[in-house]
């Protein structure tokens, strides 16, 4: 969401994402939301409150707050980890994400 060519970020338009997901798959599919530049942080955290999984990182925005670089994706992750905590849901362990997107474990 957010680049070129592609939907743009919003709440509005993740919903309708969502739906359409959810009509197409059912209501116990695995979702995931990315979002670039700006709309990174608020796109990902709406995603997160509507049930998703969300991917945060250098490639998809290159600051971690307004007019602040981010120095790694560690950061951007670190800050999604403490905005996801303070809203009591639940986070996925490495292990977890594994499972939840069917990797080897190795």
């Amino acid at each position: 969401m957010g680049i070129l060519a592609g939907i743009p970020a919003g709440v509005e338009n993740l919903v309708y994402l969502l739906r359409a997901t959810q009509q197409a798959f059912g209501d116990s599919v695995q979702w995931p939301v990315c979002a670039a530049g700006q709309h990174q942080i608020p796109t990902c955290t709406a995603g997160v409150l509507l049930g998703g999984h969300i991917r945060v990182g250098l490639e998809d925005n290159l600051y971690v707050e307004r007019g602040r670089l981010a120095t790694s994706s560690a950061e951007q992750v670190q800050k999604m980890v403490r905005l996801v905590s303070e809203l009591s849901i639940p986070i996925a362990t490495p292990d977890e994400a594994r499972a939840i997107l069917n990797l080897d474990p190795q």
